[in-house]
């Protein structure tokens, strides 16, 4: 199905161009997540239904970054998922970061400077040289400040040949970037954003070759090899896959991923891209600026902020510029109200 044709999936009040904060969800998952609500409040099924859905977002995304699902561990958010990697880093360790990225990319090494870990912030532009020279580069996939796409295949070369581990936030890009996970080590993703889903879910797509570095800090029953044979002990039967990473799921957070990825898949995430930042430059051709390649973008315009909320868009403001997002659920019309406001 095309995107034009599935916009009826979604019913947002016209002028969100936020998605960068948070996505808002397709009719599929609003309606699972109805149904399991109501099941909740009668009492009249027991979790387990539920927690298929954990298993179904498992897998769609896998599918959706090219993993394989047994790679993939799923968690709450960002930094919870980043822990048990920055604590496996050895004292000393140096870590190569970009400057003025996500704190929850960079605040999971910073606390280890007691035990020698040093963060070296680079501008985006330089993380390839720089990580050559490094133990661990991590970086966001696409900046939150202002939608700037890394060289996500020119850095994972660089340090690859400087033997560094790669550890990528891509909650950003992931549902309307295309990119193979399995170029880096570690790529982590916040469901709440192009993934549609509600607030609470995250994945982590732990590489084989390093993931016998990290420990389980987290480990609880649902990292067991048998969920069901580990709800006590001792002893203690840890998945042999990235399953012993898991976090025991929010049941209705899950309820409403699964099938929201869903939605990403089948509309594809190729043509969510296209999709997405032709609005992106529509926009910026609206105001006189060249084209970009990312769905977010950042314009400084005296009294933006003000104008746009006075025609009922809702965007954001980060590092002080006014920042746009598109998404599947946007329209010309919605950039048109925005121009509307930033140029009349």
């Amino acid at each position: 199905m095309d995107i034009e044709s599935a916009q009826h999936w979604w019913q947002p009040v016209p002028g969100w161009l936020n998605t960068a904060s948070y996505g808002l969800p397709p009719r599929q998952a609003l309606d699972e997540l109805g149904a399991m609500m109501d099941d909740w409040r009668t009492g009249r099924t027991s979790w387990e239904g539920w927690d298929a859905s954990t298993h179904r977002a498992r897998a769609a995304f896998a599918r959706l970054v090219g993993v394989d699902a047994a790679d993939v561990a799923v968690g709450a958010v960002v930094s919870q998922l980043f822990a048990p990697v920055a604590a496996a880093v050895p004292d000393g360790a140096r870590v190569v970061c970009v400057d003025g990225d996500f704190a929850s990319t960079i605040y999971p090494w910073a606390v280890h400077a007691d035990r020698g870990v040093s963060l070296r912030a680079v501008p985006l532009a330089g993380l390839a040289e720089a990580a050559q020279d490094a133990d661990v580069v991590a970086f966001s996939l696409v900046q939150s400040a202002d939608g700037r796409v890394a060289d996500y295949a020119n850095v994972c070369r660089a340090a690859r040949a400087g033997g560094a581990m790669i550890v990528v936030d891509a909650t950003q890009a992931c549902g309307w970037l295309p990119f193979d996970a399995g170029l880096a080590d570690v790529v982590v993703v916040g469901a709440y954003k192009w993934l549609m889903s509600p607030r609470g879910t995250a994945f982590a797509y732990l590489s084989p070759q390093v993931r016998d570095r990290f420990r389980p800090l987290a480990a609880g029953w649902y990292a067991g090899e048998d969920v069901h044979a580990s709800y006590y002990g001792p002893p203690m039967r840890l998945a042999t896959t990235a399953r012993r990473f898991d976090i025991s799921p929010a049941w209705q957070a899950w309820v409403g991923t699964a099938p929201a990825l869903e939605v990403v898949e089948q509309l594809g995430v190729a043509a969510i891209h296209e999709h997405n930042v032709a609005l992106a430059n529509r926009f910026l051709a609206g105001l006189g600026l060249p084209p970009g390649d990312s769905a977010i973008v950042t314009v400084d315009v005296p009294g933006a902020e003000q104008r746009l909320a006075a025609a009922g868009v809702r965007a954001a403001v980060r590092a002080g510029r006014v920042r746009a997002s598109f998404h599947v659920y946007n329209t010309p019309a919605d950039v048109d109200l925005a121009l509307a406001a930033l140029t009349g």
